[in-house]
């Protein structure tokens, strides 16, 4: 079943895998480490032009652990997930600190910020062909159908079993074609909703084929409600200059640049009453709703006018941003929702 599998993908591939993304063209293991990192829980086509514009700005390991945070965030926004470019940054960091470069040994890959065993088992076979496997969300799906795995990837029996499948199938030779032939079949051919069988190289030995369940594996989560939330944003402006907070580096929006929140507009009324601000006028504007992954955001928000600007406590990372200039920091994606209103 092994080599079966296993030629039969690498073979697939020849004919029909991708061979011109960006990050297969010059390929090192830092261009791949970065595509991998933007690709968790993001498709091909949305991370390629952020991709593109993340190596011009730090073509190697050194520029990028060089960098500060705000221009790595600034170059992520509207990418998600903020805590993948912190640790992005972190990583290479520790990287050239400890290694001046990119290491090339498992462990100590993945003990690096932000990578787990299957990223760390993807940047080392697909860049130095190392016989490593991988279990990302693509590859999950591949071997969940084909196999017919019962139960939720994301319980750990239920892992322990697709990596166990994973290592089965990965061959020792062309590790890196057959890695790469895995994650285009789930992305392209093994889709979620609507998978393209008739496509598929190993579609002859697939159980969730042969029994007509291929769209109920993988098994979805067991569905919970998602929590509701509200908050009220207020948007303070003065002329073309527009307040704005940073956030602290853990938590929701890490480190971006956000409007200031309150629980509700009475908290938001009681803060203005405390404040000697020369307001002009206040004005709301249509609540709209964010969702995380855990939970909804209820957003309203609130435009204060002001005639002048107040000072900004001296060490605040507050600042008082101009819309007429290019903006060089992150800003979380409601924050860039709402400035492109103004």
């Amino acid at each position: 079943m092994k080599n079966s599998f296993s030629e039969r993908v690498v073979s697939w591939h020849d004919k029909h895998g991708r061979k011109d993304l960006p990050w297969q063209q010059d390929k090192t293991l830092y261009r791949v480490w970065v595509s991998e990192i933007m690709l968790q829980q993001t498709q091909v086509s949305t991370v390629i032009p952020y991709f593109q514009r993340f190596m011009a700005q730090y073509p190697t390991l050194h520029d990028l652990a060089n960098a500060n945070e705000d221009d790595v965030l600034q170059l992520w926004t509207g990418l998600g997930y903020y805590a993948r470019a912190r640790n992005l940054l972190k990583a290479a960091k520790q990287m050239v600190e400890q290694y001046g470069q990119f290491p090339e040994q498992f462990t100590e890959v993945v003990d690096l910020p932000g990578i787990g065993r299957s990223t760390a088992g993807a940047v080392l076979s697909l860049t130095l062909d190392k016989p490593i496997a991988i279990l990302d969300g693509n590859v999950k799906r591949v071997l969940a159908r084909h196999f017919m795995v019962d139960g939720w990837p994301g319980q750990k029996p239920v892992a322990d079993k697709l990596w166990a499948l994973s290592e089965e199938v990965t061959p020792k030779q062309q590790t890196s074609v057959f890695n790469q032939a895995m994650m285009d079949i789930g992305a392209t051919i093994c889709k979620r909703g609507k998978p393209l069988c008739e496509l598929c190289p190993v579609q002859d030995t697939c159980f969730a084929k042969a029994n007509n369940l291929q769209t109920a594996y993988p098994q979805p989560k067991p569905k919970k409600n998602i929590p509701e939330r509200q908050t009220t944003m207020l948007i303070m402006r003065c002329e073309q200059h527009i307040y704005l907070q940073r956030r602290p580096t853990s938590g929701i929006w890490g480190g971006l640049y956000c409007f200031p929140q309150f629980d509700d507009a009475s908290a938001l009324d009681e803060w203005l009453q405390t404040q000697q601000l020369q307001i002009a006028d206040k004005t709301q504007l249509a609540a709209f709703r964010h969702t995380f992954s855990h939970f909804h955001l209820d957003i309203t928000p609130i435009v204060i006018d002001l005639t002048s600007r107040p000072l900004l406590v001296n060490d605040s990372e507050d600042i008082w941003f101009n819309l007429q200039q290019q903006r060089e920091f992150g800003v979380a994606a409601p924050t860039q929702k709402l400035l492109s209103q103004l």
